[in-house]
């Protein structure tokens, strides 16, 4: 099943547009998981059981695991192994925004789609799209490009004027207007940015998702961010929150919290589709 046809499945059944950012952090976790022999995976396995019910899709962000070194990594590719065989019905986002000459991006791929066997991953477009191609050409995947990223200083080259639109104006056009061929490739727009969300909206119509960070600790607005960058079936979003759902609780009701953090973001998410 390719990504855009998982995630609409995903959309449906659970009634979300809310994703899980799988970034566990070892000095957050859980006092009865730290001695574990693959912490981050028992953690991200606990969470996982807690709120695939309320979610469309989890995005394990590749530097948290990298960061621990080889056994970091073998964590990763444990959960993506368990979400594949427990969750089948989940798409899995590996948040890992690489983008390089077409050679090492066709590692990068490989290593995204044929190791961990991941559903979409984000790339930037700086190098331009023949250097992309190799990304674009999995066509059953999703390949989610960063537009107008959620952190304050995002303007700072995406708010540029290029010919008289911003930059993240010409990724938006160039991506769904000439990358776009294998009807594969999906946008992030931030939730802090609700202006440059209705934006993109306008441009991409709605045929493509955007990949949308921000709530929670980074402080979008879900009211702000749902009414400005839903699609007309009222889906076309993927809202992404990590750390106030991972971290809900730091006591010993910590997987009860993170589950009623979700539900409780999943509900106001879904207040603001019609």
């Amino acid at each position: 099943m390719d990504f855009s046809t998982k995630l609409t499945a995903a959309w449906e059944k659970n009634d979300s547009l809310l994703c899980i950012g799988l970034d566990p952090e070892l000095d957050k976790l859980h006092s009865s998981l730290v001695s574990k022999e693959n912490p981050l995976f028992e953690f991200n396995k606990v969470i996982i059981d807690a709120t695939a019910g309320l979610v469309c899709a989890f995005k394990p962000n590749s530097a948290y695991y990298e960061s621990n070194g080889a056994d970091g990594v073998k964590q990763l590719k444990l959960t993506c192994d368990y979400l594949k065989e427990r969750k089948p019905d989940i798409p899995i986002i590996l948040d890992f925004k690489r983008g390089d000459i077409d050679n090492t991006n066709k590692n990068y791929a490989k290593y995204a789609f044929e190791y961990l066997g991941v559903d979409a991953v984000t790339i930037q477009s700086y190098l331009g799209k023949d250097a992309a191609q190799v990304f674009l050409d999995y066509s059953d995947k999703g390949i989610i490009v960063l537009c107008k990223t959620s952190n304050p200083g995002s303007g700072e080259f995406q708010d540029k004027d290029v010919e008289g639109k911003k930059l993240y104006i010409r990724v938006a056009e160039n991506v769904a207007n000439e990358w776009n061929t294998n009807n594969n490739c999906h946008l992030v727009v931030g939730a802090t940015y609700p202006k440059e969300l209705a934006e993109v909206r306008q441009i991409i119509g709605d045929s493509m998702t955007m990949l949308v960070p921000g709530l929670g600790a980074q402080g979008g607005d879900t009211e702000a961010a749902v009414k400005a960058g839903i699609n007309s079936s009222g889906t076309g979003l993927i809202i992404n929150s990590s750390r106030s759902i991972l971290y809900a609780s730091s006591g010993d009701d910590y997987i009860e919290a993170a589950k009623s953090a979700a539900l409780a973001m999943r509900d106001s998410i879904n207040t603001y589709r019609k």
